[in-house]
């Protein structure tokens, strides 16, 4: 099954974006190639580039108290384990210590390093980074790459306290969706939202044999999936046979 993300609003959005990035991040580090740490260093910046938002921060300060406060709400349930309860409160009051205790923007320690910061002004531009533009850079890259690992680790470190509060509030955000089987007909699923209630995202599982393409777009009263097939260029194509899907709207 191949899973597919639509987000409803700019801050979701935002953050799927930084756990792509962070996920990326920490595929390249533990390699030894010197082009795998290039690349380890790039991401870090697109990191810096889509956290830079400057109401970030307290944007996910207040989604970690929405969740506390809903959770808190649980006690004395008697189908809710109070250990599991506590666990992730334990959890959510972690991540949010440590996000408060995250001075200015994410990364805002590194831009005070001239020599990270003289790689990010030519790391987007084509070869920008070649041995004669940024000799001390290309000197870095014939360090042995534990050395070069644990440089990236503790610029990386700047970071933690921003990445474990957003892979925490997405994996609550997709707990709450349930998952239910629905048919597109004629290539074609539409689905009306409840009055009243706020979806954050949708979540869409297919099956990778049918070598489809979700299309989807939403808001706040409606969501839509239009299956598409690729042809063989690689161009969408609209499919007009009926398929099935797995759906989830977590709030």
């Amino acid at each position: 099954m191949v899973l597919y993300e639509y987000p409803f609003n700019e801050g979701i959005r935002t953050m799927l974006r930084l756990e792509h990035l962070f996920a990326r991040l920490h595929a390249l580090m533990p390699r030894d190639a010197a082009v795998d740490h290039h690349f380890a260093l790039a991401t870090l910046f697109e990191i810096m580039d889509v956290s830079s938002r400057a109401d970030l921060k307290s944007d996910l300060l207040k989604e970690l108290d929405r969740h506390k406060a809903q959770l808190q709400g649980f006690r004395g349930n008697p189908s809710v384990s109070e250990a599991a309860l506590d666990e992730i409160i334990a959890r959510i009051d972690h991540a949010h210590v440590g996000l408060n205790h995250l001075n200015g923007k994410a990364g805002h320690t590194l831009v005070a390093n001239e020599w990270l910061m003289s790689i990010r002004s030519r790391i987007s531009i084509p070869g920008g980074t070649c041995s004669f533009d940024l000799p001390a850079y290309y000197a870095w890259q014939q360090l042995p790459p534990d050395q070069r690992r644990a440089d990236l680790t503790h610029w990386v470190d700047t970071l933690v306290p921003l990445a474990e509060a957003l892979l925490l509030l997405l994996n609550l955000l997709r707990d709450s969706g349930v998952p239910h089987r629905v048919m597109a007909q004629a290539g074609q699923y539409q689905q009306s939202l409840p009055p009243g209630r706020t979806y954050q995202l949708l979540r869409l599982r297919i099956d990778e044999r049918l070598g489809l393409v979700p299309e989807i777009s939403g808001h706040r009263l409606m969501v839509s999936v239009r299956l598409m097939r690729p042809d063989a260029e690689g161009r969408l194509k609209t499919y007009h046979g009926d398929a099935d899907f797995e759906l989830a709207l977590c709030s």
